[in-house]
């Protein structure tokens, strides 16, 4: 039997939370190179945008340039292909309008799930996004939310910070 991406695209997202919720709970999980692969290819900026555009996300940079290396420019270079899907994803759930203002550019803080790694994404502040990150995330405590798909969603004060470990159920 064959099932449509409609039946198993909120099926994966499950999949997904079961998965993250073992794997913070210490417990082993075989991952195939299919999941690697899906959550982990890179795009380049140009790619990424051209998604976002699709999808009528704007990025927006308030240096107006892309270079990687430089902090007032929003680039998308190299980031994960999960992190774009995850912002289309969101996009598509929420009904909000998303903007774009920070993405794997240098200047933001480092580590395994970070910025320059492809995993985060910044969206400007909306009271549409506000509310339906707080109504339908659950808060873990430091202005923290978390998805059912284990996305984790940080309100900075003046924009939402999101880590994308995965494409939300996309």
């Amino acid at each position: 039997m064959k099932l449509s991406r409609k039946i198993l695209r909120p099926l994966i997202g499950v999949a997904v939370a079961v998965s993250v919720s073992l794997a913070s709970a210490g417990t082993a999980l075989a991952v195939t190179g299919d999941d690697v692969e899906a959550n982990a290819t890179k795009l380049s900026h140009s790619k990424a945008v051209s998604m976002l555009d699709d999808a009528g996300i704007p990025v927006v940079s308030s240096g107006g340039c892309s270079d990687r290396n430089k902090s007032n420019c929003t680039s998308l270079s190299q980031v994960n292909k999960a992190s774009i899907q995850g912002a289309i994803t969101l996009k598509e759930a929420s009904g909000c309008k998303l903007t774009v203002t920070g993405g794997t550019e240098t200047g933001h803080a480092s580590g395994t799930y970070s910025h320059w790694n492809g995993y985060k994404l910044d969206f400007r502040m909306t009271s549409c996004l506000t509310s339906w990150v707080k109504n339908h995330y659950s808060s873990i405590g430091g202005s923290k939310w978390k998805s059912a798909s284990g996305n984790v969603y940080y309100y900075e004060g003046n924009h939402w910070d999101v880590t994308y470990y995965n494409c939300g159920g996309c």
